[in-house]
């Protein structure tokens, strides 16, 4: 049994160890991967422009339609889908720097 936990352990270490990194210090090969897991059907296209536009974690965080328009992702909907993307992976920022927060209030008590 205990050997059983171990394995289970270390399948679920690799993705905290991912989650851990903020996405403001995402390198552009973290970006790349993000775009693989999130938009796998274009994501060498998206690749491509995202390298040659150097969109590191920071950046991406702060694209627009425009934005992306101008890296030549030409179709609507296909900046539409990252944005959506984007956005989501904003709200999971969110809720982690809060909960990080949280965890660093909760010795601390104010008056």
């Amino acid at each position: 049994k205990s050997q059983l936990d171990l394995v289970s352990m270390e399948k679920k270490t690799p993705g905290h160890v991912k989650l851990s990194k903020p996405v403001a210090l995402w390198t552009v090969q973290d970006v790349c991967k993000w775009l693989k897991k999130h938009c796998p059907n274009q994501h060498q296209i998206y690749s491509d422009a995202f390298k040659q536009h150097d969109i590191t974690g920071r950046a991406l965080m702060r694209l627009t339609d425009r934005k992306l328009e101008r890296m030549g992702i030409i179709q609507e909907a296909q900046r539409q889908h990252i944005l959506q993307q984007v956005l989501q992976l904003r709200v999971r920022e969110e809720v982690r720097t809060l909960q990080l927060l949280t965890q660093g209030t909760t010795q601390h008590t104010f008056h």
